[in-house]
């Protein structure tokens, strides 16, 4: 299945590109103009946000998952954390989807809880991401289902039934656009636990969805290797300034000129990949005619002589008898004489 979220194609050739802005903007709308902007300018299809109040989300004493020296109260919770960064509300988000229509990039946002859901649709958000934390929230599911917008479900920390209980609750619910992500939820993520088998896996158990990869390895080569797996599109954290304060996301972000780079790798590999057909290429011309073997004369074989095994071998080029007619040869009378190294061809002998 292929699907649009606005502009943006999922499921083709081209591998969707999504930069992960999160709350990286810390609340300030020249700082998410500038996730907005050059993520375009890097080459991503979509800037996504995150979409929460730190009240809906978490309880006050709930333990991060997560460590990082920047955090304000290294003591404190979750909620400590994302209340900080929770302040954008409707006029906000409307500000950020003017902004991406200014610079021409799809906005997204991932929302974690109905009222989120619900302000984001009504202010024309085209798809919804739902979080790896969620996947397991089957009411939530249903709910953004009945806005039959397409999905795309973050995996992270979840096994195979897990995610067909969610997929099937989505399309119950009215929802058949799903798109099924591969994700390690670790931050970062190390290489060894980047799981990128686990995509095939995905391909064979949810072959009606298109598959892309939540990426939180640091730095392009892992999510560059995804699509030799057959991912068509790819989420990575992005930031314009590695060492903001707030956010314990800007650290493990791609900036601008890795985002580049990892758009230009993809746009090689995609055409690298080719297609599943395997034959001969229009580049191989030249080879194929001049590089293999054709049947030759050993040696100097005189008219009436028995051709022995010894009087034949396999030389270039390749514009003569294929190596493998020498059996048919073997044993027959030269018709004529013929010379080292002359092709052999069926007029020879008899």
């Amino acid at each position: 299945m292929t699907f649009k979220i606005g502009k943006v194609d999922f499921g083709g050739t081209k591998t969707v590109v999504i930069a992960e802005a999160g709350v990286n903007h810390l609340g300030r709308m020249d700082y998410a103009e500038e996730l907005i902007k050059t993520a375009k300018r890097a080459g991503a299809d979509i800037v996504k946000f995150q979409t929460y109040k730190a009240s809906k989300l978490v309880v006050k004493d709930a333990p991060r998952f997560w460590t990082w020296d920047g955090e304000a109260d290294q003591d404190g919770s979750q909620y400590d954390s994302y209340s900080r960064l929770d302040s954008f509300g409707e006029d906000e988000y409307r500000q950020l989807i003017n902004l991406c229509e200014q610079y021409d990039i799809e906005f997204m946002s991932t929302p974690f809880d109905e009222d989120s859901a619900k302000m984001l649709v009504d202010l024309g958000m085209n798809g919804f991401k739902v979080a790896s934390c969620d996947i397991t929230n089957i009411p939530f599911l249903r709910y953004l289902a009945q806005f039959d917008l397409p999905i795309l479900l973050s995996t992270g920390a979840s096994n195979i039934s897990e995610i067909r209980e969610a997929a099937e609750a989505i399309e119950l619910a009215g929802c058949s656009r799903i798109g099924v992500m591969q994700c390690t939820l670790c931050y970062p993520t190390a290489t060894k636990d980047a799981n990128l088998r686990a995509i095939t896996t995905l391909k064979s158990e949810f072959s009606g969805y298109p598959i892309g990869f939540s990426d939180h390895t640091l730095g392009t080569l892992i999510p560059s290797a995804s699509i030799l797996l057959g991912v068509t599109y790819i989420e990575k954290h992005y930031t314009f300034d590695k060492t903001l304060p707030e956010s314990a996301d800007h650290w493990l972000s791609l900036d601008e000129a890795e985002l580049t780079q990892l758009v230009s790798d993809l746009r090689v590999l995609e055409g690298a990949l080719g297609s599943d057909v395997k034959e001969k290429k229009e580049c191989e011309e030249a080879t194929h005619k001049f590089a293999r073997r054709s049947l030759v004369a050993a040696r100097d074989i005189k008219k009436g002589s028995i051709i022995t095994d010894e009087d034949l071998t396999a030389k270039r080029p390749g514009n003569g008898l294929a190596p493998v007619m020498k059996e048919r040869f073997v044993g027959l009378r030269a018709l004529m004489d013929i010379s080292t190294d002359d092709k052999i061809t069926m007029d020879h002998a008899d």
